[in-house]
């Protein structure tokens, strides 16, 4: 009955406008109102840092900006879920209306610009949260901040007790020169800081280890993608996460949404973000675990992206079309996976067609 009731909102859903759409939504989980995950199939548990994830798939930055839903989450049947994207100052974001979607492309732009209601407000929900599973905290800048990397040595500093690992988003298109930080230069100052603060806590404070992932753009150069790489692994960054929203619009069905400006997310990115995660993989070897994101609406396209050198997944837009039950279709798709071909975990398909993927033309 449930299920039945979850198919019909969906359409319900479609009919309103995306933000009261979404706010519904997260009343909804705050109100016990989603389906129960089940139970978890040994073949998906990885460990990763020395963390434990039940399954490799998790809810991307954007969702809960504000943390106000990661138990239900979890309960639906994430293996990690992502907060943010957080800001130190509460801020608005971009004027509305400020997300569209294009229902016949199954994509969603956004132009939201980092509407949250900053650290303390995020901080107070996650520190009386119960320990779940593993949860990233997403940390950003204010929009007039007139010092950046200050904003996220601020943001990994008063989250270092609530995460059990960081997303640093330098890759938004909707902040107005965010995306200057994936530069190499700028990555080394902005690196060279996080990794002397994170530094600092455990030896002045005894803090245990937290991993930092660094998330990208998929509209960065090809030629300047492994110069990006290169730093991030001088630095010893801990995770890649291969891809925030692009800026491109190719191929699109639903041309007039098409002229908004914003980041698209969805079944468009799907190809370009899963062509940079296996160009990312080969650049790092595979030494360095990646996370992978970008239109992932189905067991099919969660699994091309462990193929193409992912050890994690996240989605979010799919779940706008497909609904909460997308959730345990993938895992199913991936245990089957795993029957077929006689794998112990899903862990060994990982990167086992990188290079199909990297050679993909677009």
């Amino acid at each position: 009955m449930f299920k039945g009731l979850m198919t019909l909102a969906r359409p319900a859903l479609l009919a309103l406008d995306p933000e009261k759409a979404h706010e519904l939504t997260l009343r909804s989980l705050e109100q016990g109102l989603f389906p129960k995950g089940g139970q978890n199939d040994h073949r998906l548990e990885q460990t990763v840092w020395g963390l434990k994830f039940n399954n490799p798939l998790g809810m991307a930055a954007g969702f809960d900006k504000n943390g106000r839903v990661i138990g239900p989450l979890f309960r639906m049947g994430f293996g990690f879920c992502e907060a943010g994207t957080v800001t130190p100052l509460p801020q608005e974001g971009n004027p509305k209306p400020r997300v569209f979607r294009l229902i016949k492309d199954r994509a969603v732009i956004n132009r939201l610009g980092f509407n949250n209601q900053g650290h303390d407000a995020l901080a107070t929900r996650l520190l009386s949260r119960s320990h779940d599973g593993n949860l990233s905290v997403n940390i950003g800048a204010n929009k007039d901040s007139s010092d950046r990397v200050g904003d996220y040595v601020a943001g990994l500093q008063r989250f270092y007790e609530a995460a059990d690992f960081f997303t640093i988003n330098i890759s938004s298109p909707n902040t107005p020169g965010l995306r200057d930080l994936q530069a190499p230069e700028e990555l080394d100052k902005l690196l060279s800081r996080l990794m002397e603060t994170r530094t600092r806590l455990m030896d002045d404070d005894g803090a245990p280890y937290r991993p930092m992932a660094v998330k990208l753009a998929p509209d960065i150069d090809d030629e300047a993608l492994p110069g990006i790489i290169e730093r991030l692994q001088a630095h010893n960054v801990d995770a890649i996460v291969i891809s925030n929203t692009t800026l491109s619009r190719t191929g699109l069905g639903d041309q007039s949404a098409a002229q908004e400006s914003g980041g698209l997310s969805g079944a468009p990115l799907f190809e370009r973000s899963t062509k940079m995660l296996a160009r990312t993989y080969e650049l790092t070897k595979g030494e360095i675990p990646l996370i992978g994101v970008g239109g992932v609406t189905c067991g099919e396209t969660a699994l091309a992206k462990l193929q193409a050198g992912a050890t994690l997944i996240e989605l979010y837009t799919g779940l706008i079309y497909e609904g909460p039950s997308l959730i345990t279709r993938i895992k199913r798709a991936l245990i089957h996976h795993c029957e077929q071909n006689a794998l112990g975990s899903i862990s060994q398909t990982i990167g086992s067609k990188a290079d199909e993927w990297a050679a993909k033309q677009l």
